[in-house]
């Protein structure tokens, strides 16, 4: 009896206490409500003069979702609002067919920017290129539109042509005309180089993981003696979390894989590997580039972190943060697409800006070295305005000259950076593989150095 006396006791002196506080708290948040209050007022008040005022009449619709819009890609640049076209396009892209050119796109300052063409699509096929900037589509401006208004005219009936305007570090502006297909990338492909196996992934939907295991036991059928097994993640945007998890848990025989961890440190979501190892603890070289982001770097820190891989290549994009898609009204009204994590390879690390260093730095040609060694033209999560801050005091990589670049005896039809992962495979280690000479890059700054000695001062007359 004494016992429930002093609970009830403790919990009354608590009770009080929480009272107290909470009364305080509530006086103080009483003032930020207030604002935000006023400024829903205020907002009314702007579109109700924009629709008095306005030259043309509005539509009240299309202010109001891109006003969500704005609201949303002001907290990071994967953050926005999917009206319900928007929503259905997204659910068929993740299903793995929708119709379009197969690019996946963001937006920065405004612009439209590629992140990568998908494998075997007509962007691909076209020439389009991580980090191409498109500025019209059929003649019509898209700079200052979303990017889902701007994907809205990329997206049409598959066999109608469509003129993309592309705007390229160092080249004049130009036209890429390209046909409308019905999009279906086989985003899990395989072959066999000699005694090794190639695995290339592209991207990941809800096919990726069946497609993967469906492939590679086809070559292994070929080639039983497989002796190793390189797995190409390059120039891959990303996509489904659980994909990214069941890939990396066809390599592994368990122990974590990735975890997630939302704005409550004590919300950590972990996601683990059961046994099982679909090529039997082969050697695996994974193939990383600028264009490796989100869920492929998910697999890339994976197996680098567990010791079941060494990557080659160059460092990754650096999206470390996983977005949720939050239907409205059973998406009726479209969806929210959220940031509500970050998440965090088995060792503990968040790559987001800073992304994954390759054990083995590998350019795949002398302008790609070239690019590196020069900020101004890198391309990454840290080159968004309004990234999500990286871990206490990590940056992303300075311009430097890649440790190996093709060599002037390099035959430039092939292949260098797969080159290279043959070789990791061929010597048993990156620490075993013969290094070759650093390429003659002029670092970034030097070249700055240079042109500020080569700006006179005026001559007084």
């Amino acid at each position: 009896m004494k016992k429930y006396l002093l609970i009830g006791v403790s919990a009354f002196v608590l009770g009080a206490g929480s009272m107290a506080y909470l009364s305080q708290h509530a006086v103080a948040a009483a003032q930020p409500r207030a604002s935000t209050y006023r400024m829903l007022l205020l907002f009314g008040d702007v579109l109700d003069t924009v629709e008095r005022q306005y030259v043309t009449p509005v539509d009240d619709t299309k202010l109001l979702r891109a006003a969500l819009d704005g609201m949303l890609t002001s907290l990071d640049p994967h953050s926005g609002y999917l009206d319900p076209e928007n929503f259905d396009d997204m659910r068929d892209q993740t299903r793995g067919e929708y119709g379009g050119l197969g690019l996946e796109v963001t937006s920065e300052d405004g612009v439209v920017k590629v992140i990568s063409p998908m494998d075997g699509t007509p962007a691909a096929n076209a020439g389009v290129k991580p980090g191409d900037y498109i500025t019209a589509v059929n003649g019509d401006s898209v700079l200052g539109l979303s990017v889902n208004d701007a994907v809205k005219q990329m997206r049409g009936k598959p066999g109608e042509t469509v003129t993309l305007t592309i705007a390229r570090e160092k080249a004049d502006p130009f036209d890429v005309k390209i046909v409308r297909e019905v999009i279906k990338p086989k985003t899990a492909t395989a072959k066999l180089d000699g005694d090794f196996g190639v695995l290339r992934i592209s991207g990941f939907n809800e096919k990726t993981t069946d497609e993967a295991e469906a492939a590679f036991a086809e070559i292994k059928a070929k080639n039983p003696k497989m002796k190793g097994l390189i797995l190409d993640l390059r120039r891959n945007p990303g996509g489904l979390l659980d994909q990214a998890v069941s890939i990396s848990d066809l390599f592994l025989e368990g122990g974590e894989i990735v975890s997630q961890r939302g704005r409550d440190p004590r919300d950590v979501e972990r996601y683990n590997a059961r046994p099982g190892d679909m090529i039997g603890g082969l050697p695996i070289v994974v193939l990383i580039d600028s264009g490796t982001a989100s869920a492929a770097e998910i697999v890339a820190g994976a197996l680098q972190d567990r010791k079941r891989a060494e990557i080659v290549g160059l460092t990754s994009f650096g999206k470390g943060s996983v977005q949720t898609v939050i239907p409205l009204r059973g998406g009726m009204d479209g969806a929210l697409k959220l940031t509500t994590a970050k998440y965090y390879t088995p060792s503990g690390r968040s790559i987001q800006k800073t992304g994954i260093e390759p054990d083995l730095e590998v350019a795949s040609s002398k302008d790609e070295a070239q690019t590196i060694a020069n900020r101004a033209f890198q391309f990454s999560e840290a080159s968004f305005r309004n990234a999500l801050n990286a871990d206490e005091g990590k940056v992303r990589k300075a311009p430097h000259a890649p440790a190996e670049a093709p060599p002037d005896t390099f035959d430039v039809k092939k292949d260098f950076q797969m080159a290279r992962a043959e070789d990791v495979l061929r010597y048993g280690s990156v620490a075993a593989t013969p290094k070759l000479p650093k390429p003659t890059a002029r670092l970034a700054e030097v070249i700055n150095k240079a042109r500020v000695a080569e700006v006179k001062p005026p001559v007084a007359k």
